[in-house]
């Protein structure tokens, strides 16, 4: 996990290093602002015909020894029809638009250690700060790898140091742009390592002593143990981990960076479920080892906190986490059991694998009473039915408040992280209503997904609310230009911009 990259900032007519990055549009125009390249539109030409390389976006050419250049590898990656390749015919680009985090992540996978250069600029157009910025971002994301518990490595996964400068026509406006992205790749590879742990390391306890760390940043913690709890009336949340010798905690934290106390925070609630075995409704043992990924919702919020108190962002925030283990210890929860949740509401208990509900439940209404929020959202590895619906590609996204659904949907194609709204309805209710409590605890196969979600949506007011299920996004989720960790810290760069476009004071 140690960081092997060094990146600095610096003029486009740096000498450049022994390997340069550099990108070009359909046309092929090359800077001629930096120095050692001025043939380099002749080279990658004659090189192009070749490869039958056509400059098509994120496309890939790697040149070496070419005698007319100052570098020995020139890597050259294409953007397709945009910027200066303008249609002739006066019709819009069908192209999309430029993914600056995927150039860095794409730059980052052809570099094999030692010097490269970055040149941020497409012919004669210079990237701005902020897409300078979004290339560090690419390049640290995809530097990321866990291997803290291999004592031996192959050669071909050894990590060698990398020292990458970014050329660029504004280097103030980059450096200070990329001290604001370094603080969200820090959150979202803290969101991938606690992912990544295996769980006799990251038990609850471990886990609210991680994220106790952002104290350093100021953020104010606080950590509810089961006494405070069960004086709180957390019983559903209490009865998931009481089958564990571990002891279920509660993860409180705050950033205060509104220019007002008084503003109303944002909430962001995690699921934290260190280790799901399923509980007396035990999982099969086939794959039962990626249940210790069933707290990246948890993960996203303590990764996300960060990325907001790093940056310093001009926002109000609340992370709230609930941190527990499902055992099936002859202490645990029974299917049968029914249990009082903080909201007064009785649960009955079906299957004690639908435990994260559970959890939810309790710090939700805990969320909204405590804290007044402006709305929140919730993250959770809920469900495997939303990996039936969506696949990995999009995590499943409930609301109720069409407002935020649609601020959520936009920043997910905005970044990446894409969400796909999916129902919430009242006839969906009666098939989660008990015939011995107010409400049971699951609905069975169908529409696993929804009826979860109805669960969620009893213990939320008023607040503008939305669930993300991100069984499908939060762990061995597809690999990316920019992730090839089996934790991703996806939805820390979606909650992020979710602030940064619509909440952040101006």
């Amino acid at each position: 996990m140690a960081d092997t990259i060094k990146i600095s900032v610096q003029p486009l007519a740096t000498k450049l290093a022994s390997t340069a990055v550099m990108f070009v549009g359909e046309s092929f125009e090359v800077s001629p602002a930096v120095p050692g390249l001025k043939d380099a539109a002749k080279v990658i030409k004659r090189h192009a015909a070749i490869e039958d390389f056509k400059g098509k976006s994120q496309s890939v050419l790697v040149i070496t020894g070419a005698p007319e250049l100052s570098v020995d590898r020139l890597i050259v990656i294409g953007l397709g029809k945009i910027g200066m390749d303008k249609p002739t015919d006066g019709k819009a680009s069908d192209e999309k638009p430029m993914d600056f985090v995927t150039l860095g992540g794409l730059a980052a996978g052809k570099l094999k250690g030692g010097s490269a250069s970055i040149i941020a600029a497409k012919g004669t157009e210079n990237f701005s700060a902020t897409e300078v910025a979004e290339i560090n971002l690419g390049l640290r994301m995809r530097n990321y790898s866990f291997d803290k518990y291999r004592t031996k490595k192959k050669p071909e996964d050894e990590k060698k140091p990398l020292s990458v400068a970014l050329l660029t026509a504004d280097v103030a406006g980059a450096k200070k742009a990329i001290t604001s992205n370094d603080a969200i790749a820090e959150g979202i590879n803290i969101a991938r390592n606690l992912v990544n742990e295996p769980p006799n390391v990251l038990n609850p306890a471990a886990f609210a002593k991680q994220a106790s760390q952002l104290s350093a940043l100021g953020v104010k913690i606080t950590v509810l143990d089961e006494k405070a709890m069960t004086k709180l009336g957390m019983r559903a949340l209490l009865a998931v981990g009481q089958g564990s010798e571990n002891e279920s905690k509660v993860v409180i934290m705050e950033w205060q960076g509104a220019k007002s106390a008084k503003t109303q925070p944002l909430a962001f609630v995690g699921k934290g479920v260190t280790f799901d075995t399923g509980g007396i409704s035990i999982k099969p043992a086939g794959g039962m080892e990626d249940m210790k990924g069933d707290m990246a919702g948890a993960a996203c919020v303590t990764g996300l906190m960060h990325a907001l108190a790093g940056r310093k962002a001009k926002v109000n925030a609340i992370g709230v986490i609930g941190l527990v283990e499902n055992m099936p210890d002859g202490k645990a929860q029974r299917p049968g059991d029914i249990v009082t949740s903080m909201s007064g509401q009785t649960i009955e208990i079906i299957n004690t694998d639908a435990e994260g509900r559970l959890v939810l439940a309790d710090i939700l209404w805990h969320t909204q009473a405590a804290f007044k929020p402006q709305f929140m959202v919730n993250l959770a590895t809920l469900t495997g039915a939303v990996l039936v619906a969506l696949g990995q590609d999009h995590a499943g996204l409930f609301s109720n408040n069409d407002k935020l659904s649609d601020q959520i949907t936009a920043v997910g194609k905005k970044t990446g992280e894409r969400v796909w709204r999916m129902p919430l309805d009242p006839a969906y209710d009666k098939i989660i209503d008990s015939k011995f409590a107010d409400v049971k605890n699951s609905g069975g196969r169908y529409a696993g997904s929804i009826t979860a979600a109805q669960f969620l949506q009893r213990f939320v007011n008023d607040c503008p609310w939305a669930h993300l299920d991100i069984a499908g996004t939060g762990m061995a989720s597809n690999q990316t230009e920019i992730n090839k960790s089996w934790g991703s810290g996806w939805g820390v760069r979606l909650l992020n911009q979710l602030v940064a476009d619509h909440y952040e004071d101006k």
